[in-house]
């Protein structure tokens, strides 16, 4: 039986990851039409607990998930990627699963300007290129959503769905730049565990909050067949994070991080088949101007990262 190089493991893992989050995403939609999004949040962070732990405890790392630098920079980090859960969450339940799945991948392109000014990393102009172009592959996606009535409080559920999805896009990399500062001085454990132990609390506040916030809405005692589904949204949530954490202990960022685009072909392939979703030439011409500028900024990552490696090879004195 041959045996997998190391990058071919991490790229499998890598796959599996996108696998479990687009599941995920599938049951959020799902749940999302008869549950409380505070609700469905509460779940997705609770029972990830339990693949978490069943991880750390394999990798003998329990205890790291309780060891803490600097708890306010978690607490940040857990208000910022609560609320970009909860948003993205909203956006699930209103838009068809490509459009949500497609209008995320503008995380990774607000990272590069997020990274230039809060943590002050040089950016050359082929990087800011690339993000212009990928700004206007969600524009492109966007626009069906984004008419004039939407600026004035009257859209509907797509514009809606849309704005909530952006907002999700937008709390992620924020969020992505808080892990960037954390494990500078925290354990992966602790980012991990604390992150869905904070989601769950704030998110169990909307249970009492809902009967005085009608947004948010009162939770409800779920049907066994929605019981079970809460359940697999924390369960297939904690799969995702777990793969997606093996995937970089076996190979590098700038070789696994173009596979996430897969998760587009599950959306495309899944909506189709449990929602009848057929994706329109919106979405499909601005997640292709997305994605091609996405890889080209982690090829160009890949590219620096290997003329840096090698300036320090040769300033570095032969012994």
């Amino acid at each position: 039986m041959p045996v997998l190089s190391r990058a071919a493991t991490g790229i499998l893992f890598k796959l599996m990851s996108t696998v479990a989050f687009t599941s995920m995403s599938t049951l959020v939609r799902v749940a999302g039409t008869e549950i409380p999004v505070g609700e469905v949040v509460f779940c997705r962070s609770f029972f990830a607990l339990i693949p978490l732990f069943m991880m750390l405890a394999w990798r003998h790392e329990v205890m790291d998930a309780f060891r803490y630098v600097s708890f306010r920079s978690h607490m940040k980090r857990g208000v910022i990627g609560a609320t970009g859960m909860f948003s993205g969450f909203v956006g699930l339940t209103m838009l068809p699963l490509a459009d949500s799945t497609a209008i995320s991948y503008a995380a990774p392109l607000m990272v590069v300007p997020l990274a230039y000014f809060i943590l002050g990393e040089q950016v050359r102009i082929y990087r800011w290129t690339a993000v212009a172009v990928g700004f206007v592959g969600v524009v492109v996606i966007l626009w069906p959503h984004l008419d004039v009535v939407a600026l004035y409080g009257q859209a509907d559920a797509h514009s809606t769905g849309a704005l909530f999805s952006l907002g999700g896009a937008v709390c992620a990399a924020f969020a992505t730049i808080q892990v960037r500062k954390l494990v500078n001085t925290e354990t992966t454990a602790a980012i991990v565990f604390t992150f869905m132990a904070l989601c769950a609390c704030l998110a169990l506040l909307t249970w009492p909050l809902g009967y005085v916030v009608p947004v948010l809405g009162q939770w409800v005692v779920p049907s066994p067949m929605k019981a079970f589904i809460l359940v697999m949204v924390g369960v297939t949530g904690g799969l995702g994070q777990i793969f997606l954490t093996l995937s970089y202990r076996y190979a590098d960022t700038s070789l696994i991080a173009p596979f996430d685009y897969f998760s587009m072909i599950w959306a495309v392939i899944i909506g189709y088949l449990v929602f009848a979703d057929v994706p329109s030439a919106y979405v499909i011409a601005g997640g292709l101007i997305v994605v091609a500028s996405g890889i080209f900024v982690m090829w160009r990552e890949h590219k620096l990262g290997l003329e840096r490696a090698q300036q320090r090879k040769v300033t570095t004195p032969q012994g």
